[in-house]
């Protein structure tokens, strides 16, 4: 596996990937795509760190693993590529903004790059997983890397925001400094656990928004380019 890490996160992220379980990690992906499809492509496994570099994280959102299905996953947590049938945790995301924002907010695609080049960290516990295989790769040590890189982030940083949807997110931001930073939990945006009132109404986006307005920072223009707002 080719670690094509931009130079910023190369340095930062040094000390963990020499560490023996990355090295295996590596072979073992190597080894996993050569067998089986998986997903995503394997230039984009670290998608997710080279379209929003360390300097420019404000917001970190942390998903389980990448989409499964054939042309679906681009390297970001919850995103799609562009053409790609929105998915429903993707569309209830997607609504909780309209509410939020209090307008009618239409995307016409599920790519999130908008969001990553602003400063939003797409981040997946796990970046690669077999096709049709949810959580396939779990067992493969992606965990200790992506719990080294929250744990940096949130020891080199300050003021970060990070939205943690659901009980598996809430048990990955055990060690964030909640002192410094914004923690922003709420159930999943899934549909069962939305339908259950866990994800709408948690206006995680403009607590997100304010926090970084108090913090002088830019805001984060969650409104897609591509959608229509009325």
């Amino acid at each position: 596996m080719q670690i094509n890490l931009k130079p910023e996160w190369q340095t930062l992220l040094a000390d963990e990937i020499q560490k023996p379980y990355f090295n295996e990690l590596a072979v073992i992906v190597e080894e996993e795509y050569k067998i089986h499809a998986c997903y995503p492509p394997k230039e984009l496994i670290f998608a997710a760190f080279n379209r929003c570099s360390f300097s420019d994280v404000k917001v970190v959102i942390i998903g389980q693993d990448p989409y499964h299905g054939t042309g679906e996953a681009n390297g970001l947590s919850f995103s799609v590529n562009d053409g790609v049938r929105i998915p429903p945790s993707l569309r209830n995301i997607f609504k909780e903004i309209s509410a939020d924002f209090d307008h009618i907010f239409l995307p016409t695609s599920g790519n999130l790059e908008t969001w990553a080049e602003q400063g939003v960290l797409l981040l997946n516990a796990s970046l690669t997983v077999r096709k049709d295989s949810p959580n396939s790769h779990k067992h493969l040590k992606w965990n200790l890397f992506t719990d080294g890189v929250i744990q940096k982030i949130s020891e080199e940083k300050d003021n970060v925001i990070f939205m943690l949807w659901g009980g598996f997110a809430h048990k990955k931001g055990a060690k964030i400094d909640r002192n410094k930073h914004l923690v922003l939990e709420s159930g999943h945006p899934s549909p069962m656990s939305a339908n259950q009132g866990k994800w709408f109404g948690n206006k995680h986006f403009t607590k997100a928004n304010s926090y970084l307005r108090d913090n002088k920072k830019k805001e984060i223009d969650w409104i897609f380019n591509n959608g229509s707002l009325f």
